[in-house]
């Protein structure tokens, strides 16, 4: 108690000292220390020998990503940025083919989402290492919505998307995704990755995937089978266990080879293999790009006038701008460049898929097996992300023929790469020792993607990261102790509904103790919600209606308290006899006037007590070590 720990009374008179310390229960209205001099705030003129603390460059330097000192960003090295989007490609190719194949669309499509991903999100501002095009994460909505309005409805419900993205950006909504629990961000991640991992594992021996993840695990050792005993098949297997492995070794390579992408020297050997007579592997095909684009008519709108169509375009809208600031979140922290400024990337994706939907192809998001290669290449802006878009279109508008040469099994290799990048198993043990509850989050989130699909994951997982957090908020400490007529109740931190067992077993103890006296003493409770407060004054009302004596002793600020004038409703305090009061009232915490000082100023604070008045001081001594914690423990005393 400040000094003060002793109980009794002390005359309001008595001497004060000139810097007395901080009162324990500061009065109404007034704040919890008043000082005992005015501070002097008179600026001092600056010292010449004063110099800046570099305090404010440093910030600029967070706030810009590391800028160079024209503050025009990190400085680009064209030769990295080149091989980067050459991987970049490299990883999109297949995706956007085998994206647009799960879709039920033609693979040319695929193409040309991907190019878009790469010419129009790519060069907008917003993020500057994510990488945007068809995503996996759609082809199962896709596939339905084709199945029942059929393509060229598809432009339609991608256009109006894109609308409304551009629109939530502009109303500034992309900022909430920014709220996103670590151990989801990785949980999605592995979900995303273990299922990527399995999904190729079936190209890369070219053969073809059952469907869902847990289709694809269960069909593993019938695929182990097939690809023995067939010598093609093993070959193609055996492309990509090479590229898989120069996908993890290649960096150890000595002097300026390693700089080469380990994707590059993979597609190499792998057109030399497949060129070999006797070969006969998969190669990529693709038909005309521009014969595929199919720009949505006056019959096509029209069809806006169906609820479906509307209905359509909304969960396209969610989930794709979902999927894209979610992986938003995860490439960020992947990398120490420029952040991404969510606003201007949701209008970025909007801007993208409103162009897909112009010319009739997939729906666009950000896909976190690009934009991990991307970041594992050593791109540093916006470049590499824009040239793979080009390379797209170069390739599939020019060199064909080129595509045609390069073996499936060796891009499903390195996709296999990729999402055992994702996968990242060394992260779970990890979470594991750091905190058991993140990573319960964490291998939740990773299950339900693998299980059903990635947006539902993420909402689950984020549910779970919440009910994590309001469960470590509402730590209640509930202490208990019989005296010899007596049974105290101590209850200290944050009591919330989630507490509210714990709150009422503890009361019902406290009735069962058969003391004629209750004292419930709340004034260490830091947050008092509704459910626990009316499960107190209902216990309180109860236990008085039964004509025991309870003292209830509440936080918050101090209330008024009337002048007692006796009766069976006043509850007089063994300790402080002079202290009786009414029984439903609040004990009264001690106000603190300092003395008069020349040259002080202080708070304007309610009228003191007056000469003859007297303080009074709560017991503020320590629980004693051998109070009981739970109401069982009674039963041993």
């Amino acid at each position: 108690m400040s000094g003060m720990h002793a109980r009794g009374r002390v005359p309001a008179h008595a001497r004060i000292p000139d810097a007395p310390p901080a009162p324990d229960f500061p009065a109404p209205n007034a704040p919890a220390y008043a000082p005992t001099y005015a501070p002097d705030l008179t600026p001092t003129p600056a010292s010449p020998m004063d110099k800046p603390t570099g305090t404010a460059k440093s910030t600029k330097s967070a706030r810009t990503g590391g800028a160079n000192k024209n503050g025009k960003g990190p400085k680009v090295d064209l030769a990295t940025e080149i091989t980067a989007s050459l991987v970049v490609f490299l990883v999109a190719l297949p995706l956007c083919i085998g994206v647009a194949v799960a879709s039920g669309v033609p693979a040319e499509l695929g193409i040309i989402s991907g190019v878009i991903g790469g010419l129009v999100v790519g060069a907008a501002r917003g993020s500057t290492l994510q990488v945007s095009g068809p995503a996996a994460g759609l082809a199962a909505l896709v596939a339905e919505t084709v199945l029942e309005y059929g393509v060229a409805m598809l432009g339609v419900i991608v256009l109006g998307s894109g609308i409304l993205q551009i629109v939530l950006g502009l109303v500034r909504l992309g900022r909430i995704f920014q709220a996103i629990s670590l151990a989801v961000v990785q949980g999605m991640l592995a979900g995303i990755g273990l299922p990527l991992m399995f999904s190729q594992l079936y190209p890369m021996s070219d053969s073809k995937a059952p469907g869902t993840p847990i289709e694809n695990m269960a069909g593993l050792p019938g695929l182990i089978a097939d690809t023995f005993a067939n010598p093609q098949a093993l070959i193609a297997a055996g492309l990509g266990v090479v590229t898989i492995v120069l996908s993890f070794l290649w960096k150890k390579m000595p002097g300026p080879v390693k700089k080469i992408p380990a994707a590059l020297v993979a597609v190499g050997i792998g057109i030399g293999v497949a060129s070999l007579p006797g070969v006969d592997v998969k190669t990529l095909q693709v038909g005309n790009l521009l014969a595929s684009v199919d720009v949505p008519g006056p019959t096509e709108f029209a069809g806006l006038a169906d609820v479906g169509i509307i209905t359509a375009i909304l969960t396209f809208t969610v989930i794709a701008s979902a999927e894209s600031l979610f992986t938003a979140a995860a490439v960020d922290r992947m990398h120490s460049g420029p952040r991404t400024r969510y606003n201007p990337e949701l209008i970025a994706q909007g801007a993208g898929n409103t162009v897909a939907g112009l010319l009739g192809a997939l729906p666009i998001t950000a896909v976190v097996a690009r934009s991990s290669a991307n970041v594992q290449a050593g791109a540093k802006t916006r470049l590499s992300r824009t040239l793979h878009g080009l390379w797209l279109l170069a390739f599939a508008l020019l060199l064909p023929q080129v595509l045609a040469l390069i073996p499936i099994a060796v891009l499903a290799g390195v996709l296999v790469h990729s999402g055992w990048k994702l996968f990242a198993p060394e992260e779970f043990p990890k979470m594991w020792r750091q905190d058991r509850g993140e990573f319960a989050v964490m291998t939740l989130t990773t299950l339900v993607i693998v299980a059903t699909a990635l947006l539902e994951g993420v909402l689950l997982g984020l549910a779970a990261g919440i009910v994590l957090a309001a469960l470590r908020m509402s730590q209640t400490v509930i202490k208990q102790h019989l005296e010899e007529d007596t049974a105290k109740i101590v209850m200290a931190g944050n009591a919330t509904f989630l507490r509210l067992p714990q709150l009422i077993e503890a009361l019902e103890a406290a009735a069962e103790a058969g003391k004629p006296r209750i004292r419930l003493d709340l004034t260490g409770v830091t947050h008092l919600d509704h459910a626990c407060r009316n499960q107190v004054e209902e216990f309180v009302a109860q236990q008085r209606g039964f004509g025991l004596r309870v003292e209830l002793l509440m936080p918050g600020p101090a209330k008024p308290t009337s002048t007692p004038t006796g009766g069976a409703d006043m509850a007089a305090d063994e300790d402080f006899p002079s202290t009786a009061r009414p029984a439903d009232s609040v004990l009264p915490r001690r106000g603190y006037a300092p003395p008069t000082t020349t040259g002080a100023t202080y708070p304007t604070q309610s009228p003191g007590p007056s000469p003859t008045a007297e303080w009074f001081y709560l017991d503020t001594r320590p629980m004693p070590e051998e109070y009981p914690t739970r109401p069982e423990e009674y039963a041993s005393r």
